[in-house]
């Protein structure tokens, strides 16, 4: 039986049953790296207060510097007997500095800690997150510049108007900014704490002691740890070891990244059908079936799809777990973590397969040319024209309804219309061959002057 935090009021031995519930080190155990940042900075914290002598802090200090290499090393031994990964940090320290070790917890909860090392694995994360969305923006734009085409858009599923390439998947680009955005503002105004304690703060005066967290982290000790953080007391500590909003807003902001990612796999689902035939998916990111063999299959944008639903369920899970808690640490809010760590790696995943998917695409350029020889994507056009030759805008669009009515029950092509039947039935201000330099699809989009580009 691993050695507990905790117990000095217990007598029995915790039921086996209750051990194997009760522990979550087999997911936290990836806050192993954040949880030692943690433990040096309140070892210099401590040792300021008066509470380690120099000596205990630096034995402290270079154990703690020891398990950190082991962990970065891949060679930290996880104790699944463990609680939690700080019971098993702890306990290596006290296999090899004894009663030293048990000074660490002065001033200090897990409470307190674990939101601190999450809170920190989780702007490292976005960091991380962020560089994956940069680089799937880049192979958007990189895919864009290799194929200055104009494609049909679309409406409810149906031939729309005709559209630039880069305007079309310039959308996913605008929606990956805004993603970008959104978690550099989430991690921007995410505060990182110290001494809280389980929820009433510690005795420790910051001031008394010349703490100064800032100028602790840039101490050679921290040499190590590339990431800068901010790191400030509490000003309510009830509310530092009792919020979570932070891990709803990432796994929100998250949920809204794989959304955007479902419906960028879904045009392409779309696109590489045999009906569309608009791209080429390169092999090497398809699947085959075990029975059919002419089978091409799109799997991996079907989990990117898919995996939607995975990262909503996981923010339905949060608030609702969080839903009704009282103030202020409940065991309930264990449960964040597997939920959050999933989401992050469910979307860097995405991200990086999808960059990597984008950069094989091969547009069918003749195909895409024969969706745009469709006459309904230039009805637009027509009304405006018409509009240009005053015509009132209502009116113009009731004309060009009833003319397209007329060429599908006829079954003959505007442009093959005689001009008098235009003039007659429709419109006097029609005239047939400004009325065929229309049915262009770069006239189309470049008639546009609206967008910036």
């Amino acid at each position: 039986m691993a050695k507990k935090l905790w117990g000095g009021r217990f007598e029995k031995i915790t039921d086996p049953l209750v051990e194997e519930f009760n522990k979550s080190i087999h997911y936290d155990k990836i806050l192993a790296r954040w949880d030692i940042i943690g433990s040096m900075i309140h070892v210099k914290i401590l040792e300021r207060a008066k509470y380690l002598t120099a000596q205990e802090a630096l034995s402290l200090d270079n154990e703690l510097r020891v398990i950190s290499e082991s962990i970065a090393n891949n060679t930290f031994i996880t104790d699944d007997k463990c609680e939690d990964i700080h019971t098993n940090i702890q306990n290596a320290l006290q296999d090899k500095l004894g009663e030293t070790a048990l000074k660490l917890h002065m001033a200090r909860s897990r409470n307190d800690q674990v939101v601190f090392a999450t809170k920190l694995y989780c702007k490292s994360s976005i960091t991380k997150i962020n560089v994956d969305i940069t680089n799937l923006s880049a192979a958007i734009v990189d895919l864009v510049a290799r194929n200055d085409i104009i494609i049909p858009g679309f409406t409810h599923m149906q031939h729309a108007q005709p559209v630039y390439l880069k305007d079309y998947l310039g959308a996913y680009s605008k929606m990956l900014l805004r993603d970008y955005e959104r978690l550099v503002y989430i991690s921007k105004n995410m505060k990182i704490t110290m001494g809280s304690g389980a929820l009433a703060g510690t005795p420790i005066n910051s001031s008394e002691y010349n703490i100064n967290l800032e100028e602790i982290l840039k101490e050679p000790r921290f040499k190590d740890f590339k990431e800068v953080f901010i790191i400030e007391p509490t000003s309510n500590s009830l509310d530092s070891v009792s919020d979570r909003d932070f891990v709803i807003e990432i796994i929100s902001a998250l949920s809204i990244v794989a959304m955007h990612l479902s419906r960028l796999a879904e045009d392409l689902i779309i696109w590489s059908t045999k009906e569309f035939d608009f791209i080429e998916i390169d092999e090497a990111f398809c699947t085959g079936s075990s029975l059919m063999p002419q089978k091409k299959n799109p799997d991996v944008l079907e989990l990117v799809r898919g995996y939607a639903g995975r990262l909503c369920g996981n923010l339905v899970s949060v608030l609702t777990m969080m839903k009704g808690l009282p103030l202020t640490y409940n065991k309930d809010m264990q449960l964040d973590k597997e939920p959050l760590f999933g989401s992050f790696e469910i979307i860097s995943k995405e991200l990086k397969v999808l960059a990597g998917l984008i950069k094989t695409l091969e547009f069918n350029k003749e195909k895409i040319d024969e969706h745009l020889k469709d006459e309904s994507l230039y009805a637009t056009d027509i009304v405006y024209y018409l509009v240009k030759n005053g015509e009132a805008f209502k009116n113009a669009h009731t004309i060009v309804g009833e003319l397209v009515k007329y060429s599908i029950d006829n079954h003959i092509a505007i442009k093959e219309i005689p001009e008098d039947i235009l003039k007659e039935k429709f419109s006097d201000k029609f005239v047939k061959a400004e009325i065929i330099k229309l049915f262009d699809p770069r006239v189309s989009v470049e008639s546009k002057e609206s967008i910036k580009r």
